[in-house]
């Protein structure tokens, strides 16, 4: 299997996008998108699982379930989250603005919104900004998107990949934005992601349902699941390529290619945690992937263990602490190992004494860390990808609203 992540941004053939200021919450900067969608590409999202939904993803849902979309528009700055019906009708009114310019039927529009909680939106800003977006739109404009989209975020979050299938070159290229309240299911976060490779619906809808998993489903920042989280991949078939319309060698490579970029954003959403200072990889060992799972989460959302790390304080105590309280009842202290990047901290339940207690130290202290956590002899693994608690992480949340 050859595929190969890109330095540059690559476009995707059949996908163009615009940008544009709205102003509807901040000023001097591009904060709505527009994606236009080739007519006949194969599209699957997934979405938050949070029961109090925003109005776009409640509106999404039904119009992907009506017909496949050829537009999406994307708002930052205000989440048009908890806002009722007025919020439903203010959403369906947006995408009426942008149906109306393309010709389309409102249902082949995709509203996606990231933001503030609670506050309705100023729909005739969005809409007097969606001919700017239009008029914008370009194959090349991937990092313009990914910078509009952008709320807490710090820095732009896009990833580009190539591989051959069925004798043609395809690109995959996404976006992702996504900084605080990061917690499956989904990952509290919106990414866009497209390939254009041939592809049917069906094998589309099961790459976007395994790229989660394996993906934005696999990150915590604070463990607080948003109302907002969509990802959405499309496939526009531009490249010409056989159709993939089963399992097989090709549709495993493209898959595969397609998990890796999403791996990657999600990495980098993760990296970008608000206030983030440390990268932490925990990886839990063990026959019971539930147990696995569990374990894993209450490590990385444990605030005791990700203010250690941000002291660089080895109190592995913490993290011990941790898999105690989120294990089975039948799982024995003496089975437990725990090491860092390497270097046991536990063996059968016991702390390893070590003249090289400055070397823990030290590991604690690099930017990137990982911890193996072994239950028992299982050699089956469960990976998340977490970061620190910092000073920043409160201030940013303390002053977000102003």
């Amino acid at each position: 299997m050859s595929f190969e992540l890109s330095k540059k941004i690559l476009p995707v053939k059949g996908i163009r996008l615009g940008t544009a200021a709205s102003g509807e919450r901040y000023e001097n900067r591009d904060d709505l998108l527009v994606v236009e969608v080739s007519e006949g590409a194969s599209s699957a999202a997934v979405f938050t699982r949070n029961v109090f939904c925003a109005a776009p993803v409640i509106i999404a849902r039904r119009h992907m379930e009506t017909m496949a979309p050829r537009y999406l528009i994307v708002n930052a700055g205000n989440a048009n989250a908890g806002t009722g019906i007025a919020g439903e009708k203010d959403c369906r009114k947006i995408c009426d603005y942008l149906a109306k310019e393309v010709g389309w039927p409102v249902e082949a529009i995709l509203p996606f919104s990231t933001g503030v909680i609670g506050q309705l939106i100023d729909t005739d800003r969005i809409g007097g900004a969606i001919n700017d977006c239009l008029s914008a739109l370009s194959e090349n404009n991937w990092a313009a998107a990914g910078r509009a989209i952008m709320t807490t975020d710090t820095c732009l979050k896009a990833r580009s990949a190539t591989i051959e299938v069925n004798g043609a070159l395809a690109t995959v290229t996404g976006i992702a934005k996504g900084s605080g309240m990061i917690k499956p299911d989904m990952a509290t976060m919106l990414a866009f992601v497209a390939t254009d490779a041939a592809v049917s619906p069906e094998m589309v809808q099961l790459i976007c349902e395994e790229a989660a998993n394996v993906s934005f489903n696999r990150i915590t920042v604070d463990g607080d699941t948003s109302t907002n989280d969509a990802f959405v991949l499309m496939a526009t078939g531009a490249r010409q390529n056989k159709n993939i319309l089963k399992d097989g060698d090709e549709f495993r490579k493209l898959a595969a290619t397609i998990c890796m970029v999403c791996t990657e954003l999600a990495k980098d959403i993760v990296r970008d945690g608000e206030g983030a200072t440390k990268f932490v990889t925990i990886t839990v060992y063990g026959e019971a992937e539930e147990e696995r799972s569990r374990v894993a989460y209450a490590v990385a959302e444990s605030p005791l263990v990700k203010t250690a790390l941000f002291a660089s304080d080895a109190n592995w105590g913490r993290i011990l602490a941790a898999v105690g309280r989120s294990i089975d009842r039948t799982t024995r202290l003496e089975d437990i190992d725990i090491n860092v990047s390497g270097v046991p901290l536990v063996k059968n339940g016991q702390p390893v004494l070590s003249k090289s207690s400055d070397a823990i130290d030290q590991l604690f202290a690099q930017s990137e860390i990982e911890f193996s956590i072994h239950l028992d002899d299982g050699a089956s693994s469960t990976s998340v990808w977490t970061c620190d608690y910092s000073y920043e992480y409160i201030r940013i949340n303390a002053e977000y609203r102003t």
